[in-house]
């Protein structure tokens, strides 16, 4: 009798023990929040030159570091070696940043450079890292197609992912 009950009480104990590391799993595995995504298709698979794309992003946390990460989808059909464009940030505060970058996409033998997926490749590029954000309101991100053709063929979108900085 008394082994039946030492039995009952280990296996007791097992149970909470695993009830306990199964309640922390899920404390932090649903504590990481995903990141925050926009993207803006174009319809035929161009980005005109004086399109401006902007993206207001919804700020409300303002305790913590962000990497802005601009993303685009392209298709083989994209010729150039990188693709250019000029960027126009407005914080909530009223801070405005201004840069112009280039995201490669494809090596000097015009090998692409990025991942390709089903005909589809997705480049990036960080806008800014460890951006701190001192008013929640609205980050404002305005794109200029910086290609020196009407139309840039090949991109079927863009967008923005805002990440919690890991600094």
């Amino acid at each position: 009798m008394l082994q039946k009950k030492k039995t009952i009480k280990r296996n007791s104990n097992i149970f909470h023990f695993g009830l306990l590391i199964l309640t922390l799993f899920l404390c932090f595995s649903c504590s990481h929040k995903k990141p925050y995504e926009s993207y803006h298709p174009f319809e035929k698979g161009n980005w005109p030159r004086f399109d401006i794309v902007k993206f207001e992003i919804p700020v409300s946390k303002t305790d913590g570091s962000y990497d802005i990460v601009l993303f685009a989808r392209l298709t083989p059909q994209f010729s150039y070696e990188s693709l250019n464009f000029n960027m126009i940030m407005n914080t909530p505060s009223g801070e405005e940043r201004i840069r112009d970058y280039e995201m490669k996409v494809r090596s000097k033998t015009g090998d692409l450079v990025i991942d390709c997926k089903q005909g589809i490749c997705e480049g990036s590029v960080v806008l800014k890292e460890g951006l701190t954000i001192s008013k929640p309101g609205k980050l404002i991100i305005e794109l200029e197609n910086l290609i020196p053709r009407l139309e840039a063929e090949g991109i079927s979108g863009i967008g923005i992912r805002v990440i919690e900085s890991g600094k």
